[in-house]
């Protein structure tokens, strides 16, 4: 597709916005500004003519980079370290960005608002930028029944959960669609795509679902008390057991009402509760209101892998190294496992995230 321009016929509106800049998008992503995305290591801003696939969503950009090992293609994270997934609203040069790769990599409509902007935009202006849907064939949950349907916030649809990545045997499904998507815009390397793809799955998600495996089936307990949204249904379905978020909306920054309050100190009292969860990147008042009201005794990190922090980007960590170092850590502890000196990767582990400090 190409349009007619002063920089002559035959330029497609691709290489017309990469001459426009900003300005020409600034009615285009209807966002507000904050601070643009980090260009990945080894990349200029500049693809120099190699393709180049951006991803609306942490966990699929780490599978994206897996999956274009090798290849002339790159991989880019939108989002910002320090900031989660589906709370974010980018400036105008995301959306350039976007229309500038060959591919936006982006977890399906109705999860994160500036996305769905971006993609009609690209659909409505016709711009070449192929849209990789990484939730495409796969089978979601029905939303937790603690939810209140008036409190869905975001989600996939109406009534099902949309964190299915989660859950590392659906998110085999994530992978499968990216290296498809790839195969398309690079067809020269379509066989190593769906190679690192069989790889990834086989030896990292494989590997992760026995382990969480091995971690649920372990314990006594079947409950599991987050200070944290609602983002964890998918490995209490997968594994059996009941995940109790406190923010009983989809969304991160979802409110905790004093219901949701004395909800958790009846669940707490009742299952002789002593260590929570609390995600990475959400509020500590509510873990912490629970620390001075109940008999819990810390709160341990958890995440949905939808962001990540300055030091884990300088570590090179993935969805991988995420599930290892964070999350099985704090489930070993909170279901009843090991204790807290046991289940700690090291000292320092516990230090930093026994009720750990806001980023």
């Amino acid at each position: 597709m190409s349009l007619d321009t002063d920089d002559g016929p035959g330029v497609t509106r691709r290489d017309a916005l990469r001459a426009g800049g900003a300005a020409a998008l600034a009615g285009l992503g209807g966002c507000t500004a904050l601070p643009s995305a980090p260009v990945e290591a080894g990349s200029d801003g500049d693809d120099g003519g190699d393709p180049v696939a951006v991803a609306s969503f942490f966990s699929f950009f780490d599978f994206g980079r897996q999956i274009a090992e090798r290849t002339p293609l790159t991989v880019e994270n939108l989002v910002p370290a320090g900031l989660h997934g589906h709370g974010w609203e980018p400036n105008a040069s995301i959306t350039q960005r976007i229309i500038e790769a060959d591919a936006f990599v982006h977890v399906g409509p109705e999860f994160q608002p500036w996305a769905d902007r971006a993609i009609q935009t690209i659909e409505g202006d016709d711009v070449d930028t192929a849209l990789i849907n990484v939730r495409e064939g796969v089978e979601l949950v029905d939303l937790a029944a603690s939810l209140d349907r008036d409190e869905e916030g975001v989600g996939a649809q109406r009534g099902k959960d949309p964190h299915f990545w989660l859950d590392p045997r659906r998110a085999k499904q994530s992978v499968d669609n990216i290296a498809e998507g790839f195969a398309e815009i690079v067809p020269d390397h379509a066989d190593a795509f769906r190679e690192n793809a069989e790889t990834y799955k086989s030896e990292v998600l494989d590997r992760i679902d026995a382990d969480y495996e091995a971690i649920f089936d372990r314990s006594d307990r079947d409950i599991v008390q987050l200070a944290a949204h609602n983002a964890f249904q998918y490995l209490g379905v997968r594994y059996g057991v009941e995940m109790r978020p406190l923010v009983t909306n989809l969304a991160a920054s979802g409110d905790v009402k004093p219901a949701d309050i004395r909800e958790a100190e009846r669940v707490i009292r009742e299952n002789d509760i002593r260590y929570i969860a609390n995600g990475v990147f959400e509020s500590q008042r509510p873990a912490r209101q629970l620390l001075r009201e109940t008999a819990v005794e810390a709160y341990f990190p958890v995440t949905p892998y939808a962001g990540v922090r300055e030091e884990w980007v300088a570590e090179n960590w993935g969805y991988e190294e995420i599930a290892d170092n964070i999350n099985m850590p704090t489930f070993e502890i909170v279901l009843g496992n090991e204790t807290p000196e046991e289940a700690a990767p090291s000292a320092e582990w516990l230090e930093q995230w026994r009720n750990f400090e806001p980023i």
